[in-house]
């Protein structure tokens, strides 16, 4: 499938963009480090055309600690090639997980009985999404769903309002699947201007366990897909892994270049 040109740059663009009202840019060395609220953090990432070292690896990571925010760098592999070698060198454990956009969505319908809402600021259940989104995600395994948090982060209170507070201006958009009266899927998208034009991630999608392969996951995202092609000029995610990204391909994604991840490494 052929894509328009310059959609790698307007994704990078949202990532700059995303944490500006939520924390201030700190620079090191070739890297930029949002510093905000543990309850909501951002990872570091390099400015597009510098060099990134080892060192200033270090020092981002070091940021991060003194800052109480989790250790967390992310980089499009396709943009900064230099990086990984540098994360290693600094001692970062590192992944990779496919990037996809919508490209050509298809719609794709939930199991019977399943029922899909838009979740409100002030939904009483919201704390129940959360943890249904933290034990899908602590359990991977087989799995439809796609585009998990990009920094792990501590469920609870404080990030419930915050989460609320991102709903009622607009800043997330969450979806829920229900079965029998039970919360059985979730999964949002982030709209955030990008100079002049709405661009938004889809992310969170998860199923409970006990649920997957029946389609949950892929419908929920065709779902917020549909709802942020209403307003955005581009829809992309970070699949989970290859797996993942297959699912996504056939509803329409199409796959856009491969971001790297990098954390701490056990025992670090």
């Amino acid at each position: 499938m052929s894509l328009p040109s310059g959609l790698l740059e307007r994704v990078e663009r949202y990532f700059a963009a995303a944490p500006l009202p939520d924390a201030r840019i700190e620079t090191v060395g070739g890297l930029d480090v949002p510093v905000g609220s543990p309850t909501w953090p951002y990872p570091a990432r390099p400015r597009p055309g510098e060099t990134v070292s080892a060192d200033d690896v270090r020092a981002a990571a070091a940021l991060q600690e003194a800052a109480g925010l989790p250790v967390a760098l992310e980089w499009v592999c396709e943009d900064a090639p230099t990086v990984e070698a540098a994360v290693r060198a600094a001692g970062l454990a590192v992944d990779s997980s496919p990037l996809l956009v919508a490209a050509d969505p298809v719609e794709l319908l939930l199991p019977s009985g399943v029922r899909l809402y838009l979740v409100g600021a002030e939904d009483p259940a919201l704390p129940r999404y959360e943890r249904l989104a933290s034990i899908a995600f602590a359990h991977p395994g087989p799995r439809s769903e796609a585009g998990g948090p990009s920094v792990g982060v501590a469920l609870g209170s404080p990030r419930t309002a915050v989460l609320r507070e991102r709903i009622a201006t607009g800043r997330t958009v969450m979806m829920v699947a229900v079965e029998d009266g039970e919360p059985v899927a979730v999964g949002t998208h982030h709209p955030v201007d990008v100079d002049g034009a709405e661009v938004t991630e889809i992310a969170g999608v998860a199923t409970l366990p006990r649920l997957r392969g029946r389609g949950l996951g892929a419908g929920l995202a065709s779902a917020l897909t549909a709802h942020a092609r209403e307003t955005a000029e581009l829809v992309f995610l970070v699949a989970g892994d290859d797996d993942v990204a297959r699912v996504y391909e056939r509803t329409g994604f199409a796959r856009l270049a491969t971001v790297g991840v990098a954390d701490l490494a056990d025992g670090s």
